[in-house]
Parts: structure tokens; C-alpha cells; sequence
């Protein structure tokens, strides 16, 4: 059987119940949040069993990452297809109306607490909304060890040991696994390593009005993990290239991932050789041409473009602000 052609892949969100959550992600996206309990995330590209991406539109509505992966490997990987049998990242919106718990994720370098089958996590954040209450925490203060921060755990005065900022609209932020954080009052965009592991050091004593019960905590193996050197964290420096109509603003990039931000008005070049690229629309719409036909695209869309599509124009209609995310050029 002949496979389907791959093309510019638009992908459904998924979304998330979270205690901390509220409804402001229905500012983000173009479709409606089910029900009325609060929206934590809204997954835009995910490649994991429990919550697995679907195509929203053309021949190939309804595969899923996975499948397509599974199916054409070389055609949406690329150079990368012998390094991941998944798709290697996890892209979200954050809607962190209350607070985050404080929490850290392993690195590579703590195999024996990375489940089979998951990875390391490192992840970075792009601030899209700032509320009034609004917090980053990320990094420890200067002195603190691992028997300070329990003493502090056991005398909720977590965040007396943590550095934090107030961030603005347009911040980006890179959180190297083995990083303490946490977040309050922002929306964020969330790009990750494909990896669910996450360990919770402290949740500011909160009730889940589900459950009427405190989340579980895992303080010996975020312990174990914590980078207790990593400084404090503040927003990167964006390296800046600007045209006429056009500025390109490079804000993370890392082993994991890059995350470059476009805004203006087209038409423009996105994609990349013999690599796959995702495209996130913040503001504005348009479309994506390739192979003669047109994709398009609206405020809170995703697209994943397999490393067979490339290079591609993409015409705005009139001003956009798209994050286009890259991986490493060799895993």
C-alpha cells in the first residue's frame, strides 16, 4: 500500500486538568476549553501513550505522532530518525493562575530515577501573560543544602531559599533539569524534553478540590537530583536579527532544543533541511505553502513540519508572532 504523503501536520490540542489552572488559555487558542474546571495545560504536541497528538486536518486527520513516526521515520526525523523512536520534545500552553508546585526534574546523569522508557527534562518557558501576582522561581539561594532546604520543606518557608523574579510578557527562560522552580500567575509557552518524570518538593500546602486531599510529594529523590550549584535563573538574552519587515529573535537554545521567535509580516522562510521544525502561532494567522498547497494556520495553532517538507513560505496575513522550535542537528 502506497504511505500518504507528509505534509505540514496541525495538530488538536489536549487538555489538562491542574488544581492551579484557570481559563485563560481560551485567549490562546482557537477552539473552546471543555467544561468549567480549571485548564492547566493545553498539550499542543505530544508523542506519549497516555496523551497522544492527532492530526486535526488533511489526508492524514487523526494519526497520530507516533504512528507516523512509526510509519516514515526517515521523512519526519530526518537526520535524527536513528536517535529517537519518539518524537523527542513536549510542547504546552501553561496557564499557572495559583502556583505551580516547587518541584525538579532528574538529568541524564540519575538513570536509576528516570523511569523505562522516559528521558531526562530539561525544558524553557516563553512568558506570554503576566498577571499582577505574577512569579518565576528558579534556582536556589546561595548556601542552601540539601539539610536546609528539608528544614525549610518542614517549615513551609520553601521559598525563602529560592531565588525568583517578576517576569514580563515576551521573557524567555531555560530550566536545566536539576533545577528547583516553580511559577505563579503567568501563561507560559512550554517546550520540554519528551519526559514525564517530575518530583515535587513542596506544594504550598494545597488541597485538590477533587480529592479534598494534598498532592504526594517526593522529597528524597528531588533531593537526590538537584543541581544544588545552579545559581539563579533569569531570562535569557535573546540574540537579535532584524530585516525590514521581519525580527528574528534566537531566545533559547541548548542540547534539547531551540527556540527562535518571528514576528512582522511575510512572506518568510521557515523550516529546515533534512530536520523537522514546529511552528506555534502566538498572534496573527496565515499560511504555510508547500508542494503547491497551502496550510493554514491560526493564533494558538501548532505545526510540525517534517524534516521531508524542509524549507517552506510561509505569508502571514498581515502581522504574526510565531516560535519556531528546532532539535540539535545531531542527537
Amino acid at each position: 500500500m502506497k504511505e500518504t504523503p507528509l505534509y505540514p501536520l496541525r495538530f488538536a490540542p489536549i487538555f489538562q486538568y491542574r488544581l492551579w489552572g484557570g481559563r485563560r488559555l481560551s485567549e490562546l487558542l482557537s477552539v473552546r476549553l471543555p467544561g468549567d474546571d480549571p485548564i492547566g495545560e493545553a498539550w499542543l504536541l505530544s508523542d506519549r501513550d497516555e496523551h497522544a497528538s492527532l492530526v486535526a486536518d488533511g489526508p492524514l486527520k487523526g494519526k497520530t505522532v507516533g504512528q507516523l513516526l512509526t510509519q516514515s521515520p526517515e521523512q519526519m526525523l530526518g537526520k535524527l530518525s536513528g536517535h529517537f523512536s519518539r518524537f523527542p520534545l513536549l510542547l504546552k500552553y501553561l496557564d499557572v493562575s495559583k502556583t505551580l508546585s516547587v518541584q525538579v526534574h532528574p538529568s541524564a546523569d540519575y538513570p536509576q530515577l528516570i523511569p523505562a522508557g522516559d528521558t531526562a527534562k530539561t525544558e524553557a518557558w516563553v512568558v506570554l501573560e503576566a498577571g499582577p501576582a505574577a512569579r518565576i522561581y528558579a534556582g536556589l539561594r546561595p548556601g542552601t543544602s540539601a539539610n536546609v532546604l528539608r528544614q525549610a520543606i518542614a517549615h513551609g518557608t520553601v521559598a525563602d531559599q529560592l531565588t525568583s523574579f517578576t517576569p514580563k510578557p515576551g521573557d524567555a527562560v531555560l530550566i536545566p533539569a536539576g533545577t528547583v522552580h516553580a511559577l505563579r500567575d503567568v501563561v507560559v509557552f512550554e517546550v520540554q524534553q519528551n519526559s514525564d518524570v517530575t518530583f515535587r518538593l513542596f506544594d504550598w500546602d494545597n488541597l485538590d478540590p477533587k480529592t479534598g486531599q494534598r498532592r504526594p510529594l517526593q522529597v528524597d529523590r528531588a533531593i537526590t537530583c538537584i543541581n544544588f550549584a545552579q545559581g539563579a535563573t533569569k531570562p535569557a538574552i535573546p540574540r537579535v536579527e532584524q530585516s525590514k519587515s521581519l525580527l528574528h529573535e534566537k531566545l533559547i537554545q541548548c542540547d534539547q532544543f531551540g527556540v527562535t521567535r518571528i514576528s512582522g509580516q511575510g512572506p518568510f522562510d521557515v523550516g529546515a533541511a533534512q530536520m523537522p521544525r514546529v511552528l506555534v502561532c502566538l498572534t496573527g494567522d496565515g499560511q504555510v505553502e508547500y508542494a503547491g498547497t497551502s496550510y493554514a494556520f491560526g493564533r494558538g495553532d501548532v505545526l510540525l513540519l517534517p524534516a521531508v517538507v524542509g524549507a517552506c513560505c510561509c505569508r502571514p496575513h498581515g502581522v504574526v508572532s510565531l516560535l519556531e522550535v528546532s532539535l540539535p542537528d545531531a542527537a
